[in-house]
């Protein structure tokens, strides 16, 4: 059990939780992908991060602190790490060659920007022939002009149920 799957971590990163930004239910969320995480491992399913490289100045700039994975998910030795510069975590990586290289078929999403690199990449991997379990309580964002990030979730797990199993992480088998 376990081998055709894969845990796929969304843009976790240190800048995402810095107190300025105010991400929604951020500690929940990071202790959500940590247990699943865990679980994934213990399965003998991959844990795949993918982490977001901004520009000059930015605050996930490479090689800066804010750039780095949260601490309280840091990758272990046999995770992968693919770095990525679009919202979808498909264009211009390798992710695509590397999950068809391990055989695997089913994505379990997680992280971070619920109404962008989540709802893009869960499309697109949908598009690409995977199938896709979003768990419901394990992405967050921030409160916009335009929405809530508690609206923004409700949306984004609504609109997505039509092409993605959504189930909280306590249903999520590996």
């Amino acid at each position: 059990m376990g081998q055709n799957k894969a845990l796929l971590v969304l843009d976790t990163q240190v800048n995402m939780f810095d107190d300025e930004f105010h991400v929604y239910d951020g500690d929940r969320v990071l202790e959500v992908i940590g247990s699943l995480a865990k679980k994934a491992r213990s399965s003998g399913s991959e844990v795949i991060y993918v982490r977001n490289n901004g520009g000059s100045g930015e605050p996930d700039e490479p090689g800066t602190p804010g750039w780095e994975i949260h601490s309280r998910i840091r990758p272990q030795e046999e995770d992968v790490i693919f770095d990525k510069s679009s919202p979808d975590a498909f264009e211009g990586t390798e992710l695509q060659s590397y999950l068809d290289t391990q055989g695997v078929q089913q994505l379990i999403v997680v992280g971070m920007q619920t109404e962008m690199c989540v709802a893009k990449t869960c499309k697109k991997a949908v598009a690409l022939g995977h199938k896709v379990t979003l768990v419901a309580d394990g992405h967050t964002t921030f409160d916009w002009e335009e929405m809530t990030a508690v609206d923004a979730i409700t949306q984004h797990n609504a609109e997505l149920s039509k092409l993605a199993d959504i189930k909280p992480a306590t249903e999520v088998e590996f």
